[in-house]
């Protein structure tokens, strides 16, 4: 019996795919939440809109269900999938800041960063879920 190095990408079905995007989107905006009330807590201006529930815990689910797409996508297509998500991840995070420092104006500097801190553990807590489910190898 001989032993390939060649890696196949472990195919789940649809079923764990859509309950691990799901619980990425629950964990994530939990993430979120507590996020939320400690910049509120610290002085982040209590009408700021995107700190409020309705506002992260929809976007945070849009975000995840599109990265879902993404890695799939990324997953299918790439040569190397694993090298350019390294890549990929961080630079569609940072991309995602640039709207929340036009926000400064009404949510000051607590508020801002409190979004940053938002998207980069929805990030952390995505590519977790995506990796288990969409194995990239």
């Amino acid at each position: 019996m001989s032993v390939t190095s060649e890696t196949v990408a472990v195919r789940r079905g649809p079923l764990v795919v859509v309950g691990g995007v799901l619980a990425a989107v629950v964990a994530a905006s939990v993430a979120d939440t507590v996020i939320s009330l400690i910049a509120l807590a610290a002085g982040a201006p209590d009408d700021f809109q995107p700190l409020k529930a309705g506002s992260y815990i929809f976007l945070t689910a849009v975000g995840t269900v599109l990265g879902a797409l993404g890695w799939a996508v990324v997953r299918k297509v790439a040569r190397d999938p694993g090298a350019l998500t390294r890549r990929l991840v961080p630079a569609v995070v940072v991309v995602s800041f640039v709207p929340d420092f036009l926000l400064y104006g009404s949510g000051g500097a607590i508020g801002v960063a409190a979004l940053l801190l938002m998207h980069v553990a929805v990030a952390v807590v995505a590519v977790f879920a995506y990796r288990k489910v969409m194995p990239l190898s």
